[in-house]
């Protein structure tokens, strides 16, 4: 039998007139009014905001924070391109016309159209951004615009380099962490930044050289979308169903409103990728403790990720010391939230506890010392690098961090017991007229309100008073004291079920 080639357009029209079929005449015209009309007003009431944000009044950046913005942003935008694909199909394509005789690169066509424009609007953005920090003032109009295609230009080149890591099968892992590298660079250099005086730009910026590099970007791109157009169909299978898959997940995370379903999938994508052998758990720490310093250890590149971003809190040295208070005690939480996976999935199913003959206090006073001793060590950090460069009133602030482990871990153990969005709570009215439902408020509470006990810390360094050993003492029984009242008031000798019903 010989298979005749498919009409694709055909095909796309009766899949697109079948998937529209249950709607109204009028309801893709209202869609569309909707999100022009809600941009408009969104955009009418935040436009001095992103003003500021995008192209403030001044220059008010160094050319090292520009340089740092700039290894920030492509790092990011090609992490963030492999995440999404940067090809993809929608559900109904991938399952219906990924197996069906068509031309691949017609299939891919649209994507790859929608991914250039993606990645050209978001390198405008970012370049617009630098431009708008860091150059001169005033601008000509060449100079601006030719900066502008260049940065559009760029990001166009970052998701054709995104486009081949996606279809190649041997060096897209070094790709990965070779973007990772350009990320914790540009972080870096944000943080060093924050530590010196860096010089500002000139106003010797040569029209022609920008020009010029804006022609051969755009040669560049001409090269590239070519080989890229050429070569589309050799992209494997699995990698545009992977790339789906995200697609229609965060599509029903932001429908559904519920976060967890794009950490379920990252969590399972990750563990799917990996080779593992079994490992006799150490017998001298409780079973669970084991299990937890196992994962933790089998997942250094996130532990490094964490022990890295405890210089990130020096950014925020020139706001208010407040917000300094905030970011130190909120980034703990963070870090011991990087080995409390095994407690969502204890939340979700308890069987494990079950086999053991675990109850629901045993449990948590087991898993809370992993994450207490990251949280000890990233605020232990945090505070040690804001003392030595100067943003820290007087005294010896990294021994505060010795005591703010128990904060971050009750945190994150909280966060990570909290189960679902509660979509059927009763919703309430707001002076605009819109009905919002308190669930997603609720599950985004839920776990830094326990910060709460970190307080003592948080009004020691807003207030600007110097380091007392009284204040550790107070700081070190609130803490911990705080995190006992937790693990009693939340757990029972009588129930295994870990998950916080609000």
């Amino acid at each position: 039998m010989t298979l005749q080639p498919t009409d694709l357009p055909a095909l796309r029209k009766w899949i697109r007139q079948r998937q529209t079929a249950h709607r109204e005449r009028g309801a893709t015209a209202g869609n569309i009014y909707f999100v022009v009309l809600f941009i408009a007003i969104v955009g009418g009431m935040l436009h001095k905001q992103l003003a500021v944000i995008f192209w403030p009044a001044h220059p008010n950046a160094s050319e090292l924070a520009g340089l740092a913005l700039l290894l920030t942003g492509v790092g990011a935008i090609f992490l963030a391109l492999r995440r999404l694909g940067p090809l993809g199909l929608s559900r109904p394509a991938a399952s219906f016309l990924l197996t069906a005789p068509v031309s691949r690169r017609r299939l891919l066509a649209p994507s790859l159209r929608l991914a250039t424009l993606a990645a050209a609007l978001v390198g405008a953005l970012f370049g617009l951004a630098i431009t708008g920090h860091v150059a001169y003032r005033p601008m000509p109009g060449g100079l601006a615009a030719a900066l502008l295609i260049g940065s559009a230009l760029a990001g166009i080149v970052l998701m054709l380099l995104a486009l081949a890591t996606q279809a190649a099968r041997t060096w897209a892992p070094w790709a990965d962490r070779l973007a990772g590298v350009v990320l914790a660079a540009g972080l870096a250099g944000f943080v060093v930044d924050s530590a010196v005086h860096a010089p500002r730009a000139g106003t010797d910026w040569p029209i022609r050289t920008a020009g010029l590099a804006a022609g051969a970007l755009a040669v560049l791109v001409v090269a590239l979308m070519t080989v890229s157009v050429i070569r589309l169909g050799r992209t494997p299978n699995e990698r545009i169903l992977e790339s789906a898959q995200t697609a229609g997940t965060l599509l029903d995370s932001a429908f559904g409103v519920e976060p967890s379903f794009v950490a379920e999938m990252i969590e399972r994508r990750y563990w799917a990728k990996r080779e593992l052998h079994s490992v006799r758990l150490w017998t001298r720490v409780p079973a669970l403790v084991a299990q937890d310093i196992l994962l933790a250890l089998r997942r250094p590149r996130r532990l490094l990720w964490t022990v890295g971003s405890a210089a990130l809190p020096a950014l925020l040295a020139h706001s208010q010391a407040w917000v300094l208070g905030a970011a130190v005690l909120l980034g703990g939480m963070f870090a011991a939230g990087a080995s409390t996976a095994n407690v969502r999935t204890d939340a979700a199913n308890p069987v494990l506890l079950r086999l053991l003959g675990l109850d629901s206090r045993q449990a948590v006073s087991q898993r809370i010392w992993v994450p207490a001793v990251l949280a000890t060590i990233w605020s232990t950090l945090a505070l040690g690098v804001l003392q030595a460069l100067g943003d820290l009133p007087s005294g010896q602030w990294w021994v505060v961090g010795l005591v703010l482990g128990p904060v971050g871990a009750t945190a994150a153990i909280r966060k990570a017991r909290v189960g679902f969005v509660r979509n059927d709570t009763m919703s309430f009215d707001t002076q605009m007229g819109v009905s919002i439902s308190p669930g997603p408020l609720f599950k985004a509470i839920f776990g830094p309100d326990a910060l709460l006990l970190g307080l003592p810390t948080l009004l020691q360094i807003a207030q600007g008073h110097p380091m007392t050993w009284t204040f550790v003492v107070v700081q070190a029984v609130v803490g911990g004291f705080g995190a006992r009242a937790y693990i009693a008031g939340t757990t029972a000798h009588d129930r295994v079920e870990l998950t916080n019903n609000y």
